[in-house]
C-alpha cells in the first residue's frame, strides 16, 4: 500500500472515532489493515485534514504523545475534555473511552 493509500485509509478509520471517546495509533493502524504500524499513523497524524478529529487519538498508555508543555497537547487536552473524556494523572482510562471500531 502506498503512502498515499495508507494516509487515507487512517484517515478513514480516524474519522469514525464518535466524540467522547479516543483510539490509540496501534489500533487504528490494525483498523486501517496496517498492523504493528502505529508510527506511520503518528506520521499521518502529522499531515491530516483539518476537519479529521486528530484530537482523539492517543497512545497504548492512554497518554497524550504530544510535549505536554505545548500548545497542541493542550489543544487536544481541551478538545477531549469538551467532549467528557476525562483525565487522572494525565491518563485517559483506556478502559473506559476507547472506542472498540464499531460502525458510527
Amino acid at each position: 500500500m502506498s503512502s498515499s493509500n495508507s494516509h487515507k485509509a487512517i484517515f478513514r478509520i480516524v474519522r469514525r472515532i464518535p466524540a467522547g471517546r479516543v483510539a490509540t495509533y496501534g489500533q487504528i493502524a490494525e483498523l486501517a489493515g496496517l498492523p504493528r504500524r502505529a508510527r506511520l499513523v503518528g506520521y499521518a497524524m502529522h499531515r491530516c485534514p483539518k476537519n479529521l478529529p486528530w484530537h482523539r487519538v492517543i497512545n497504548a498508555q492512554g497518554r497524550i504523545s504530544l510535549p505536554a508543555d505545548g500548545t497542541s497537547a493542550m489543544t487536544q487536552r481541551r478538545r477531549l475534555e469538551d467532549e467528557g473524556v476525562t483525565f487522572i494523572g494525565g491518563r485517559v482510562d483506556l478502559s473506559r473511552y476507547r472506542w472498540g471500531g464499531e460502525s458510527t
